[in-house]
């Protein structure tokens, strides 16, 4: 098992929430949430709690596929269009990435391919610091 798998595994909320994880490439992930009663909110439609996780769950895992711990530092969502059956599909992509600071975008689409939500997120890279050695 990869480190994505493992970071995927470990994540308690995304487990719950029943999302699945499709595949991690560096800088991408594209995961799946079939959509179920409880992910509904009082008007029938997805929770946007529910979009927002699985968009999240995708944006942790793109900005942490290259093996440096990352942490959101500034996450927002556009919710476009609602979904009520079905499986929503969340794609994330690396938009620009420095030794410090990441951005990404996350797409979530439905059975059919129509945007229901588009994500954006920056994450703060732990690079390991490095140690001066004086003689």
């Amino acid at each position: 098992m990869d480190v994505p798998d493992t970071f995927f595994i470990n994540d308690a909320w995304a487990q719950e929430a029943g999302i699945e994880l499709i595949q991690v490439s560096a800088g991408r992930s594209k995961l799946r949430m079939r959509i179920a009663g409880w992910h509904k909110n009082s008007h029938g439609t997805v929770h946007g709690g529910a979009i927002f996780t699985l968009a999240d769950t995708a944006f942790a895992l793109a900005s942490n596929s290259h093996g440096v711990p990352a942490a959101a530092i500034n996450a927002h969502i556009s919710y476009v269009k609602s979904a009520t059956a079905g499986t929503l599909f969340a794609e994330a992509e690396e938009f620009s990435v420095s030794p410090r600071i990441a951005t990404y975008t996350v797409t979530v689409t439905d059975d059919a391919g129509e945007k229901i939500a588009i994500f954006q997120g920056m994450a703060y890279r732990k690079i390991p610091k490095v140690e001066k050695m004086f003689l």
